[in-house]
């Protein structure tokens, strides 16, 4: 950053100078030189004034300031990892994919060697699928490859401690260990003991939480949508998807859909291979994924399913939702997310949420720190800890 300025009141006009931008409209009078004058035009090539739709043009015609060529948006790219932490370049980048086009841009490897990785650059890349090149492809993976990486650290292992605590507590015994006991279910249970003269609880039954052995297995199924807005969550389940399966008392399976449906269960030891196993886009057909998936399970009391899609239905309504009443009447713990990521509820259908809220499965946003949380509660049978709306 520039060096400090002493003045307060020249502090705040170069401050405003670079909120407002360039034009002469700004009214601040402060002329910016050096690092700032560099920032600020770093800032007007993505944000500044443009007259024509932003989308990049061949030749010489533009209609932002990032220029045409993959040479010219490499040094703007390094310029902003000069000016701005991570998480403000991040930002800057999805801009400069939505608003100017820059897509076709990240087919280039010496594009993807510049940009700074992230979930939704990892989106962006999935949805170019096949018009990728095969000059593009190592490098396109190298990049996923480095944000999967950064979210196993960050989510492996508080949801391996999480799932295997909700794991043991799920297995209850009657004559548990002192230090597994349960304290609280054993007093509710002996209540009718309690001896007033000596203000206690005789405890006749102890009730406890047992250890689960490697051979008592939870069946998890994701169930995932593919569509073009599902990006992020395709990412992060995939992720999740790879940290539940190396859990031996887990049996996890992974499918993904949009008007057909493949399961991806074979390449869960690699997440990269999952989400490259992905397509986003085209239609959805929730039903035939649930019918999949349905088909699958062999021990529905001890089995999780999670749909996780926006609820924007191709297929039969009405069959999709006798299909979850019946995995739900049949033991299956059924948890129904309309998003796994940070950004909140995306657009859904909402008639279809409060159906399927109606049945005893409300649907709502999941982040990935709540995730865990979520998986343990449905693995407890306890109720799931639903975010408060906006």
């Amino acid at each position: 950053m520039a060096a400090a300025v002493t003045d307060p009141a020249r502090e705040r006009l170069r401050r405003w100078r670079l909120v407002l931008g360039g034009d002469a409209a700004d009214g601040t009078g402060c002329a910016l030189s050096g690092q700032d004058a560099a920032m600020d035009g770093a800032l007007t090539a993505l944000y500044g004034k443009r007259d024509k739709p932003p989308t990049i043009r061949t030749g010489r015609e533009r209609s932002a300031g990032l220029g045409a060529s993959a040479p010219s948006v490499a040094r703007w790219l390094g310029d902003i990892r000069t000016y701005f932490p991570s998480a403000v370049v991040q930002v800057m980048q999805r801009d400069a994919i939505d608003r100017l086009g820059l897509a076709t841009l990240l087919l280039e490897p010496e594009m993807l060697e510049a940009v700074e990785a992230d979930v939704h650059l990892v989106g962006t890349l999935l949805s170019l699928g096949k018009a990728m090149p095969d000059t593009t492809k190592e490098t396109a993976r190298a990049v996923v490859r480095k944000v999967v990486d950064e979210l196993e650290k960050r989510l492996a292992t508080r949801t391996r401690a999480t799932l295997t605590g909700a794991l043991d507590r799920s297995a209850r015994v009657s004559r548990p260990r002192h230090h597994d006991i349960d304290w609280n279910r054993t007093i509710a249970a002996n209540l009718k003991h309690y001896l007033p003269e000596h203000r206690t609880v005789v405890p006749e039954r102890l009730i406890g939480h047992g250890r689960a052995a490697p051979s008592v297995k939870k069946e998890v199924v994701l169930c995932v949508d593919q569509s073009g807005s599902m990006a992020a969550s395709v990412v992060y389940a995939s992720v999740f998807g790879a940290v539940l399966a190396s859990m031996r008392s887990v049996d996890t399976r992974l499918v993904v859909f949009d008007t057909a449906v493949a399961d991806l269960t074979d390449r869960l030891d690699d997440p990269v291979d999952v989400i490259f196993g992905t397509r986003l886009g085209g239609g959805t057909d929730i039903n035939r994924a649930l019918a999949y998936c349905q088909a699958q399970i062999t021990r529905p009391a001890e089995t999780v399913v999670v749909l996780i899609s926006d609820l924007y239905e191709g297929g039969i309504r009405d069959e999709m939702l006798k299909r979850v009443a019946a995995m739900k009447a049949s033991g299956v713990q059924f948890v129904t997310l309309l998003a796994l990521s940070d950004e909140g509820a995306p657009a859904y259908d909402r008639e279809h949420a409060a159906a399927l809220a109606a049945l005893g499965a409300p649907a709502f946003a999941c982040t990935p720190d709540l995730f865990p949380e979520v998986m343990a509660a449905a693995i407890e049978k306890r109720p799931l800890p639903v975010p408060d709306p906006l």
